[in-house]
Order: structure tokens, then sequence, then C-alpha cells
């Protein structure tokens, strides 16, 4: 499951300051005899007394005793969020085989304006004979302000800049040609809303002519009543009036998490000369679409994904949050190109809601996505979820599949669709445990036309893997050796462009040669490219050289008998430890989801985190992506005791080994991590010394009625047979296994001092989740601070509100890991 406002503030509470506002006869007296709590209550009220004096001039809920590691800190910090990430780059190929041309897009937090800012480099590649690359960067990057998205042609000679309005004002479409801006096109809302360029919804492609760019947008807002002195307006009128008003109308649904402002996304069609856009017709309001790409040769010449909203109980309209959530039923469908004469007709009362014009392909398939056509056309291939859709986890182990695309460019009739990467149950050991896919290249393709390059997760790690989709040969380009995590950037012609990093080594440019290839493997050979970004301060590589990282196996303890053999096969965790590692405190990370993994590949809050002397046990527990799918089904049903014992497993693990001291362990998590940590410090209360929960899932009891994603749930709780019992008024008797399956239940045996991070705007864990938890914690005296962010979601990844939730999480540990 678990993301620009110059004046973002955060509300800080700390539980003294809340218990005991003034001294009373009641709180003077001494406590009886075994009243564990009423001490607790007077030492915290006689800290609060203490401190008061110290505490003048503060800001609300600082700890006055740490305020030079709060300092320190903070500065720190700042050297970590100045590091830059690498987003997506682009290679164009020249008529010159040993020269290309990259461009690649970079991104830099930027805390004051409180906002990510991005940037494009752009770089001359030379090839030569003996497989060695070279890089000519240009001296200085190009900031893409006010830019939502960069699209170059297929060509490399036009580039596209969407710039979305943030109010009522047009969308702009940029059309730049060498050194100059050819066309700028402005779109009003009344024709339809901002661009998605989100990665999911977003689908904006070029055709191959160059001429027209489709895309994915908003459609234009129904209409809303009119009102004025008179009462309601029979004709309303477009023209703005002081002397009248708009109403609400219906609500419509959304799709939840990050898309609240958002309701239909549709498909339209630009053209770059004229400037007009027309709408793709015969799309029903009942689907969103999205992913649109270009078709070779037809009468359809476009292929999109859309998604229904008969996602409530028995099929209901209902639209449930999406945002990570691969389990939403969608089909790959065909529509004309509006610009063509045989789609041209005017739409008219009497073919408005007809939609013959458009066709489904995958009928037969629950779940179709990330569409992509061969270099010759000869295939559509494409990525299912259908394993999610079909379990209801929120995402599983993937499939690949692919059409045979028809030659005469007829599209009718039903498709036959062909496997090509089946869903792996059980890996063998070592083995591919089957795609795990968040995306694909815009051209993922070597110029053989049948083998396609990509990313996935295996195990803890991501890796580069190329498919033959004819023989369904899956083979793994990146290091086979390496625990690094790796990512395909871009393809120049037969090459790769990708990008490695660890959880102690921040990204770096590869550029890699296929050396040989049999049948069976692939060799390649990687070449390391000159960085063109600023290197970090010298503190910063001093502190990261200091820390290593392993991948640990971690046996499976009392595996049950009614568990399938791929649940029983030993999960992962990821040790970055320290010189001192023995001696050293150590971090407990969770990842949430819970059906997402922690990757080996850079982070810089656990950077910055491990950087200050700790140890990092991250923990991949069952359930996770990467390792099979029936490890990965093995958890619903059972959160809250499988995850949370293999949690404690691998804690086991590095204790027995000598690797940490049990003295010293703190634990952190966010949504599912969150549900985790909050676990945690209730069935295991002397285990942790500090814990640190952002938007924790608390008590599903309560959030089944207020998240974007209340059948998960369901699922999590009673496993597949979730998906069938998924109500939205559900009974006495299931919110009561709701709240016996939650942290909340193990909350009068807490004791572990806790922070909580909430974002104030969040629909999948609401807010209240965590407040009600936090508050339940004061009142039984335990020491929690909670730091609301009032503009952030789920994701709390706001620059500002990420900032200050890990400096937060730093000083907190630090406070309690030191005594």
């Amino acid at each position: 499951m678990v993301a620009i406002c110059s004046g973002l503030r955060s509300y800080s509470i700390t539980a003294a300051a809340h218990i005991y506002p003034r001294a009373s006869s009641a709180c003077a007296r001494a406590p009886t005899t075994g009243s564990r709590r009423s001490i607790s209550k007077l030492s915290l009220y006689s800290k609060v007394m203490a401190s008061d004096h110290a505490s003048e001039g503060l800001p609300s809920g600082m700890d006055p005793s740490m305020l030079d590691e709060y300092a320190s800190q903070s500065k720190l910090l700042q050297e970590f969020f100045k590091i830059p990430s690498i987003g997506k780059a682009w290679i164009f190929n020249s008529e010159n085989e040993n020269t290309s041309r990259a461009m690649v897009s970079i991104g830099q937090s930027d805390l004051l304006a409180n906002k990510k800012r991005n940037f494009l480099l752009s770089s001359h590649i030379s090839k030569s004979a003996s497989k060695s690359v070279s890089f000519q960067w240009s001296p200085f990057p190009i900031e893409m302000s006010g830019v939502s998205a960069v699209v170059p042609s297929p060509s490399g000679e036009k580039l596209l800049l969407v710039r979305n309005a943030e109010d009522d004002s047009p969308t702009k479409l940029e059309i730049w040609g060498p050194c100059q801006l050819e066309n700028e096109i402005h779109i009003p809302q009344s024709v339809h809303g901002s661009l998605y360029t989100d990665g999911w919804f977003e689908g904006i492609s070029w055709n191959q002519e160059e001429t027209l760019i489709a895309y994915v947008a908003e459609e234009p807002p129904q209409p809303k009543p009119e009102f004025n002195d008179s009462g309601y307006m029979k004709e309303s009128s477009s023209q703005k009036d002081c002397k009248s008003w708009k109403g609400q109308g219906d609500w419509e649904e959304d799709w939840g998490e990050t898309y609240s402002k958002k309701r239909i996304p549709a498909l339209f069609v630009a053209n770059i000369s004229s400037g007009e856009v027309r709408v793709v017709k015969g799309i029903t309001r009942s689907l969103s679409a999205g992913q649109v790409i270009w078709a070779p040769s037809s009468s359809y010449s476009l292929v999109f994904v859309a998604w229904s909203d008969d996602n409530g109980f028995q099929e209901t309209p209902r639209k449930l949050g999406i945002k990570y959530c691969y389990n939403r039923p969608c089909a790959l469908y065909a529509a004309p190109d509006p610009f063509k004469e045989d789609a041209d007709k005017p739409l008219t009362d009497s073919n408005k809601g007809d939609t013959t014009a458009m066709v489904k392909l995958t009928a037969e398939l629950s779940s179709a996505f990330f569409p992509r056509f061969s270099p010759d056309g000869k295939y559509l291939v494409f990525i299912s979820a259908k394993s999610a859709v079909d379990s209801g986890a929120h995402n599983a182990t993937n499939s690949m599949h692919k059409i045979d695309w028809p030659a005469d460019g007829k599209v009718e009739g039903r498709f036959s669709v062909d496997d090509v990467v089946p869903i792996i149950a059980r890996p063998q050991p070592g083995g591919f445990p089957g795609i795990y896919c968040s995306g694909l290249l815009r051209f993922p393709w070597l110029s053989d036309g049948r083998t396609m390059i990509l990313s996935s997760v295996w195990g803890s790690k991501e890796a580069v893997l190329s498919v033959n989709v004819v023989s369904g040969e899956v083979s793994r380009v990146s290091p086979q050796d390496s625990d690094y995590s790796w990512n395909v950037l871009a393809l120049d012609n037969n090459n790769i462009l990708a990008v490695s990093s660890s959880l102690v080594t921040p990204p770096q440019m590869y550029y890699g040669f296929e050396a040989s290839h049999t049948d069976k493997s692939c060799h390649w050979d990687w070449q390391e490219i000159p960085s063109p970004f600023p290197k970090p301060s010298d503190k910063v590589s001093s502190l990261l050289e200091n820390h290593k990282f392993s991948i640990l196996k971690i046996p499976i303890s009392n595996a049950s008998d009614e568990l399938p053999d791929g649940a029983k096969l030993p999960f992962e965790a990821m040790f970055v430890s320290c010189k001192d590692s023995a001696s050293s405190p150590t971090i407990v990370v969770l990842h949430g989801g819970p059906h997402t993994v922690y990757p080996s590949s850079y982070s810089k809050s656990l950077a910055f985190l491990h950087a200050q002397g700790y140890n990092l046990l991250v923990v991949n527990y069952r359930g996770s992506l990467g390792f099979g799918e029936e490890a990965l089904q093995s958890l619903p049903g059972n959160i809250g005791s499988q995850d949370v014992n293999d949690v404690l497993t691998a804690l086991d693990f590095v204790i027995k080994k000598g690797l940490i001291d049990a003295s010293k362990v703190a634990v952190v998590g966010g949504s599912h991590g969150g549900f985790l940590t909050t676990h945690l410090i209730g069935q295991a209360p002397e285990t942790f010394v500090a814990a640190a929960a952002r938007n924790p899932v608390c008590n599903l009891s309560l959030m089944v009625g207020t998240t974007d994603i209340p059948e998960w749930c369901f699922l999590e709780i009673y496993g597949k047979e979730g998906k069938n019992c998924f109500t939205e008024s559900p009974s006495a008797d299931i919110l009561t296994q709701f709240y016996q399956k939650s942290p909340i239940a193990h909350i009068s045996k807490v004791k572990t001092p806790t922070l909580f991070l909430l974002g104030a705007k969040d629909l999948r864990v609401p807010v209240s989740n965590g407040l009600q938890f936090a508050r339940s914690l004061k009142e039984r005296g335990v020491e929690t601070k909670t730091i609301v962010f009032p503009e952030d979601m789920h994701g709390l990844d706001k620059p500002r509100s990420d900032y200050e939730s890990f400096l937060n999480i730093g000083v907190w540990f630090k406070k309690y890991t030191s005594k």
C-alpha cells in the first residue's frame, strides 16, 4: 500500500504536554503499590514541570536535551538531499552507427520551494570497435520549470513539453524542433483538463509520422447547477456573473489516493501542425482510459488500457484506490484515430453512447497493461497482473503475453492471446522468480525485433532482464554475482544504458555490451560511465564507505504443513553493518504493501540513518514481491502473525550470529510496515527501545470505513475468501475480527516510545488510524510524539515532509538507543 505550498507547517504533539497540564491534588498523592501506570504519569508530569523554563522559545514538542542533536542531524540530512536522482533517459541514433545522442532527466529536492526540480542533461555518445564507449556531457543541465512531462518523438527530431495548469488556465503543449518552438497548443478546460503524467494512466504517444500525438487527459467537468437571486437557472451561462454561482451537483467517484481531483481519464489526439484536438469517441464513461500507444498500419490506430468502474460488491459501480493496486481489472482495447475520415463523424444524440468503434482485445484475461508493439508490427506484447486480480492481492507475480497483430490491419473478432512468460509459483534456488514489472521503456526492443529488455524484481534485488517474445526465453542481463540493484534507462541499438546502486552506494550509470549469447545464458560487459553529477560531499562519502551490506537468507521456523512448498523456502533480509556492528544500535526497516519489496537500491533516507552509526536490518518477509507466487500468496489471511513472526525470526537470526546488540534495537515502517511496527511493539514489548510509524495501519475496524481500498482489509484478513465477502457494510462480527487482527488489540502491552508521522490528506490509511493509536498510548503513559503534515498524503513524499520525517526519526532513535 503503502506525496507545493511555501507555507507548509507541521503540528507536533508530545505525550507529556497533554496528560496533565497542571498539578492537582490527585496527582500529588503517592500512588498505591503496584500502580505502575500512576508512577509513569507522575514521572512524565515531573519531567514537564522541570523542563518548562528550558522549553521557553522552543518550537512545539522540541526536546531541549536534543537541540544539538537536532541541529547536527538536520545539517547532515541536507547533505543527502543534495544528491540528485536519475529519472528517465532517451537515446537517439544517428546515421553513423558509432555515434548517438543521449538525454537524461535528473531530479533534486528543493526544500525551500517544497518541490522537486527536474533537469535535462544531454550527451554525445561515441563507440569504438573495441567495445568501449565515451560520453561527452553538456556542461550545464536545463531546468524543466513548470513542465509536467517531456516526450521526445521517435526520431528525436521533435520534443513535446506538457505544461499542466494548476488552476482554470488552459493546458499547454509545446512542440519543439531543432533550436526553435514550432507550435504551442493551448487547450481550454472546456476541451479537457490536465494530462495524466503519473506513470500509470499516463500515455503520451507520437505516431510514427510525428504529426499526431495521442494522450490521456481528464475529461471536461460535467455541468453544475447554477443559481442566482431568483433561484435555479434553467439555462446556464459560460460568462462569469457576480450575481450567480454554481452548485456542486452529484458527487463523482475518484480513483483514490493521489487522484482525489481526478475523475475520468479520457483519450485525445492532437494535430501538432493545426493545433486541433479531438476526443477519441465511443469510450463509455464507465471506463477510465490510459497507456495509449499507436498501432502499426490499421483502421484501428490506437491501442490503450481501460479500467472499469465496477469494483464494488458484486461488481456494483465503485471506484477503488488504484495507486499501487494492480488488482484492478483492466483490458486492452483498440479504437480508430479520430482524425481519419472513416472515424470522423459528428457526435449527435443518436450516437452519443455508441461503443461499436471500440474493440476489446483481451476479453479472456482479467488484466492487461503496458502494451508494446514489436518493431515489425507482428506482435502486441503486454504484461498481466491476472494473479493479483483473481486472488485479490494488491500486487502479485506478473505474466507476459502477446497477440499476433493482423497483417492486413483488420481488427475484428476474438483475438488469441499467447503466453510468453508464465507466473512462477515456486522458483528454483537462485532461479528466475517471475516477472515483477512496474513499467516498460517506450521502445524496449533490441535490433532482432523479438528481444525485449525490462527491469524486474529478483528477490531483494532489481535486475535487468531480456525476454525473447517468440521463444519465451528469459535471461538476466545485469551482473548475476552482484547484490546491487540494476534498472534499464534506455537502449542504444543493441546496447543498454542502465543505472546501478546499493543501500550504501549512490546511483551510478553503466553502459552494457552483449559479450556472448547461447540458448541457455547470455553475458554482458558493463562499463561505468563517468558521472556528470556532483559527487556527494567528503563527509557523506566517508560515512557511506564505513558501511557494508549483505543479503541474508532467513530459514523459516516451524513452517506449517498446510503451507505450499514455495512458502517454506527462506525469505531474505538485507543487513547494513557499520564497523562496530556488534556494539552499535540497529534499526529494523519494514516495507509497506504488504505485497511490495524493499530492493537493495540506494535510498537517501536509509543512507542518512545508517550514516549515523546504525546497523540496518531490512526485512523482506514472506508476501513480498520477487520470491514466487506461492510465498506471496501465503500472507493474505495471516497478517499480524506470519509477517510479525518473520520479522522476529530475522532479528533472532542476526542476534544469534552475534552481529548486533539485542539491547539497542529500534523499528520503523510505513503503511503496512507501520502495521508491523505497531504490532511488534505490542506483541514483543521487551524487544524494541524505540519505534517510528509513518501513516500506519493500526485499527482495521476503523480503516475499513474510511480508506480508498476497503477490500484490502477483507483480503488480508480472510485471504482469497475475502474477495468474495467484501462489503461496504461489514457486520459486527467482521469488525470484531478486524479489531482482533489489528495492532490496537495489543495496545495494553506497549511500552516502547513511539513516533508517529502522519499525512492529513492520506486517503489510503486516513490520519484517524495513527491518531487513535497515538492517543491511546498517551492515555496509558507511553512516551509518544506525533507530527501531522497538513498538505501531504500517504507517501509523505513532499520534500519538506520527507525531510522532517526522517530528521525526527533520526533524533528520536538517537535519544532512546543512546541510553
